[in-house]
C-alpha cells in the first residue's frame, strides 16, 4: 500500500510538471511567464492577468466536493486580500482529475452551494463559516465567483503527457524521440529546480527563457525523466534510436566516453572495449569495405591507460594509437589506417583531446561522434558534416546497455 501510495504521489508530481509545461508553450508571448509553487501550483502571468492554477491528479479517488474544499478556502483567503488592497487580482482555477464522481458538480455553481459545500465546517464539534471568518458578503462572494474556475474533468495523464509531446514537436519541429528524450527530459529538469528553489523570485520562468534553456542537444541522464520512464526503458530507447541497425555501414564512429576516477573499474572498461570493438568493427575476409572504431576516455590519467593498452596486447587484442614508435609524434595518417581482415586492428585508442580534434578534421569520410558524459558533455566539434550525439550517463554499465 505505502509503494503505491508513492508511485500515486510521484505520478501527481509528474502531472503537475506536465501542465507547467504545457502552460509555458500556450503563452502566447515571449515574455510571458509562469510562476511554480507561488500563489498556487502554477502562477501565469500574461501580459493582460494572472491566473492562479491548482493542479491535482486522482485517478483511483472518487470526486468529492470535500477534495477541493481546502483548496478553495484558501483562495478565498487570498481574495480576501485582493479585497483589502494588498495583493493585485488575479484569477483562480482548479483543476483535477478523478476516477468518477463528477456528476456531483453542477457548474456554474451559485452563492449557496459555495457557502454550503466549500466554506462551511466544523471544527471541535463547532461549525464555522469561512466567508463570515474573512468577513466577506454575499456581494464579495458573487465576485468571487467570476474569478473561479473549476475543472474537474482534467486530461488523463497519458493523454496530457501525449498533448505535451506533441506540441513539443511542432515547437522544436522533430522527432517524438528527440521531443521526449531530449525537450521533455529538460523541461523537466528546468522545472525542478525552479520547484525546489527558496526564492520565490527564482521560481519565475519566461516562455523565451524556458524554450532557450531546454534547447540543448544532450540526452541527459535527468533522475526525474529516469524515475518516469524506468532506467532501463531509457536506455532502451536510446539504443534503439542510435545503435540497432541489421547493417553496419562503414563510417569512421568515435566513441568518446568519459569515466569517474572514484568508481572506475579497469575490467568494466575493458569489457566495454570488446563490446565495441565487437559490435562497430566489421574485420571479415569477405568484406569489402572494413572498418572498426575509434575510442577516446575522458578522465583516465596516462599511467592507467597505459595499464589498459598493456593487458590488451598481452591478451592478444590489436589496437593502435597513432604513435608508431618511441619517442615518435602522434600521426593522424598512422591512426586513420584502414582496419582489415589481415591487420586485425579491431580499435584506434585516441590518447589525448588534441588527437582526437586532430583525427577528426583530417578525415574527410563520413564521421559519427557519440559522447557519453557523467557531469556536463567535455567536448565539442563544430561541424555540420559531423554526427554529435551526447548522451549524459551515470555507470559505464549504462553504456554497455545502450550500444
Amino acid at each position: 500500500m505505502a509503494d503505491r501510495t508513492a508511485i500515486d504521489t510521484i505520478k501527481g508530481y509528474f502531472y503537475q510538471f506536465d501542465l507547467s509545461i504545457l502552460s509555458l508553450l500556450a503563452l502566447k508571448g515571449g515574455d510571458e511567464s509562469i510562476d511554480v509553487e507561488c500563489i498556487e501550483d502554477i502562477d501565469i502571468r500574461t501580459a493582460t492577468e494572472v491566473t492562479a492554477v491548482q493542479c491535482k491528479y486522482y485517478s483511483k479517488t472518487e470526486y468529492n466536493h470535500s477534495v477541493i474544499k481546502d483548496a478553495v478556502m484558501y483562495m478565498l483567503s487570498h481574495f480576501k486580500d485582493v479585497k483589502a488592497g494588498t495583493k493585485p487580482r488575479i484569477k483562480y482555477i482548479l483543476r483535477g482529475h478523478y476516477s468518477s464522481g463528477q456528476e456531483k458538480l453542477v457548474l456554474p455553481i451559485n452563492i449557496a452551494f459555495l457557502k454550503d459545500n466549500f466554506l462551511t465546517y466544523t471544527s471541535k464539534g463547532v461549525k464555522y463559516l469561512h466567508h463570515d471568518d474573512l468577513g466577506l458578503t454575499d456581494p464579495d462572494l458573487v465576485d468571487f465567483l467570476t474569478l473561479l474556475t473549476i475543472d474537474i474533468h482534467a486530461e488523463e495523464f497519458d493523454k496530457q503527457f501525449n498533448r505535451l509531446i506533441g506540441l513539443l514537436k511542432i515547437e522544436f519541429k522533430c522527432s517524438e524521440f528527440s521531443a521526449e528524450h531530449f525537450y521533455y527530459n529538460n523541461a523537466l529538469r528546468v522545472l525542478k529546480r525552479l520547484s525546489i528553489s527558496s526564492d520565490p523570485a527564482a521560481r519565475s520562468l519566461t516562455r523565451n527563457n524556458f524554450i532557450n534553456e531546454i534547447n540543448t542537444s544532450s540526452i541527459l541522464c535527468n533522475e526525474w525523466f529516469v524515475e518516469k520512464k524506468g532506467k532501463k526503458l531509457h536506455l532502451s530507447s536510446l539504443r534503439k534510436e542510435y545503435f540497432t541497425t541489421l547493417n553496419v555501414s562503414p563510417f569512421e564512429r568515435f566513441f568518446l566516453i568519459e569515466v569517474d576516477p572514484v568508481s572506475y573499474s579497469r575490467s568494466d572498461l575493458k569489457d566495454l572495449i570488446f563490446i565495441l570493438s565487437k559490435k562497430w568493427s566489421k574485420l571479415t575476409k569477405l568484406e569489402p569495405n572494413t572498418f572498426c572504431p575509434y575510442l577516446f576516455i575522458h578522465k583516465i590519467n596516462d599511467a592507467e591507460l597505459l595499464a589498459v593498452k598493456n593487458e590488451l596486447r598481452a591478451e592478444g587484442f590489436v589496437f593502435i594509437d597513432g604513435v608508431d614508435y618511441q619517442g615518435a609524434e602522434f600521426s593522424t595518417d598512422s591512426i586513420s589506417k584502414k582496419a582489415t581482415y589481415s591487420n586485425g586492428i579491431k580499435l584506434k585508442i585516441l590518447n589525448t583531446e588534441g588527437n582526437l580534434k586532430a583525427t577528426l578534421e583530417s578525415i574527410s569520410r563520413t564521421r559519427k561522434i557519440y559522447q557519453f558524459h557523467q557531469g556536463e558533455s567535455f567536448f565539442e566539434f563544430a561541424s555540420p558534416a559531423v554526427s554529435h550525439v551526447k548522451i549524459q550517463i551515470e555507470l559505464l554499465s549504462d553504456i554497455t546497455n545502450i550500444i
